[in-house]
């Protein structure tokens, strides 16, 4: 796990990349016959095979802020999103604000709730009603902050019993699954590239980027995934459950997976004893809808982490599920040649 704690303590928002993305290239060119990095960004690592050409996609960004403004006097710094947020899950945060000179530790803040009126109290807070407290004072910050930089939560990797919990494991799980799977997969036909995409929080622009140039006949992509399975969640509302293994999606608010795929995985899946589940997500997506509609059409399909908490910065997965992902994805590169992709 020490190579996942790396990926999810490391900093990266959307444009940002830079810190994971030099984690990723270190990590995958033992196992890749190439590397490269694209004009935007996205690492391609390509394992050479006479078959399919197939992608193995996970995002490198994280959610996070950049700075909007500086408050001269008084030194608190105004944020911009990157990503969707929980502003509740913000309140009396930790973040790191990435400057030129180096990195800076801050607080997020608002205002107390002593002195809020009756009708706030009742509102949730909004993003923009939130500041970033640096504890300097207001020369030293606008000499050292600017205007763009980029802001990340702060949160340390932990195991909690048989979790694993960090502020960006959507998606350093991901990438640990794929990273891990290029180097288990033994004698694949397929000729596999796996693709660490940059941008996806934002609008899936690294996924589409590099889909289009690499033209794949089959595109998988590495996500995590709603696990709603806590106290007052119905059983219907749930989407995934932590522990129950690697989950196979059928659909989300972005792409609706190949059949022939999702069949050829769960045939697989029982074949080989790797507990599964089903997912459809009613909301949200991955870079499968990118990929999907890359040229003239991809055969796509998402395997999904359950996770809970997500867009946290508690984010928390099974250590069982990751490991099934693993397994699966790895078997599926070995065997992807032999997938029936007739509608």
């Amino acid at each position: 796990m020490e190579l996942l704690r790396k990926l999810s303590d490391a900093a990266g928002i959307p444009g940002f990349e830079h810190e994971i993305r030099a984690i990723c290239l270190d990590a995958v060119r033992p196992h890749a016959d190439d590397v490269v990095v694209d004009r935007l960004g996205n690492v391609i690592a390509r394992r050479r095979g006479s078959g399919p050409k197939v992608v193995v996609a996970a995002h490198m960004d994280e959610i996070g802020f950049m700075v909007s403004h500086v408050d001269p006097k008084t030194g608190f710094i105004r944020i911009e999103p990157l990503g969707g947020f929980d502003p509740r899950t913000l309140l009396a945060s930790r973040v790191t604000v990435h400057t030129r000179g180096g990195p800076m530790p801050g607080l997020v803040g608002s205002k107390p709730i002593h002195v809020l009126r009756d009708e706030e109290k009742k509102q949730p807070p909004k993003i923009h009603e939130l500041f970033v407290d640096l504890g300097l004072p207001g020369d030293e910050v606008v000499e050292r902050v600017k205007k763009g930089d980029p802001i990340t939560l702060s949160q340390k990797f932990s195991e909690v019993g048989k979790l694993v919990s960090g502020k960006a494991l959507d998606d350093r799980v991901g990438m640990y699954v794929g990273i891990e799977a290029l180097g288990r997969m033994k004698g694949q036909v397929a000729d596999v590239y796996f693709v660490g995409t940059v941008q996806e929080e934002v609008g899936l622009r690294g996924a589409r980027t590099s889909a289009f140039s690499i033209a794949p006949d089959i595109a998988v992509a590495l996500d995590v995934t709603i696990a709603c399975d806590v106290p007052g969640a119905q059983p219907h509302e749930q989407v995934t459950s932590l522990g129950e293994g690697v989950a196979i999606k059928v659909m989300d608010s972005a792409s609706i997976s190949h059949p022939g795929l999702v069949r050829f995985l769960v045939d697989l899946a029982e074949a080989r004893g790797v507990p599964y589940q089903i997912e459809i997500l009613p909301r949200g997506g991955t870079d499968a809808g990118a990929m999907q509609m890359a040229r003239d059409g991809v055969a796509v399909v998402t395997l999904s982490v359950p996770t809970r908490y997500v867009h946290s910065v508690v984010e928390a997965a099974h250590v069982d599920d990751i490991e099934a992902a693993i397994t699966l994805l790895t078997a599926f590169l070995e065997t992807c040649h032999e997938a029936d992709l007739q509608l």
